[in-house]
């Protein structure tokens, strides 16, 4: 089992920043891929960013590109999505994803965090 436990999020307004955290406890050793998904009220589902654990190579929906940042802290067990230049459209309830891309039943998700952008 593995605990995903999220924080950061808020109400800024547009061209502000945030920065989320995602901490991972529990059998993290099977793991590969961390990532941030969000759920935009009437929108689908969203991939927004992820980072390989081992190579760190770091991948990133095109909306958010130049904008977002993930990272990772090993030491911590814990991955970041820094916002920066925010826009309304970015409003949704963040979801961190820890999961190992070769097993399906090793897929986890935190509870999520709020991000609100106001105009």
């Amino acid at each position: 089992q593995v605990q995903l436990v999220e924080s950061g999020g808020g109400l800024v307004q547009a061209g502000g920043s945030l920065r989320l955290s995602c901490a991972a406890s529990g059998t993290i050793s099977d793991g590969n891929s961390m990532g941030w998904y969000r759920l935009a009220p009437g929108k689908q589902h969203e991939w927004v960013a992820s980072i390989n654990t081992h190579s760190l190579i770091r991948n990133y929906i095109d909306s958010v590109k130049g904008r977002f940042t993930i990272s990772k802290d090993n030491s911590k067990n814990t991955v970041y999505l820094q916002m920066n230049s925010l826009k309304p459209e970015d409003t949704a309830v963040y979801y961190c994803n820890f999961r190992n891309t070769f097993r399906s039943d090793y897929d986890y998700w935190g509870q999520g965090t709020r991000v609100t952008v106001s105009s």
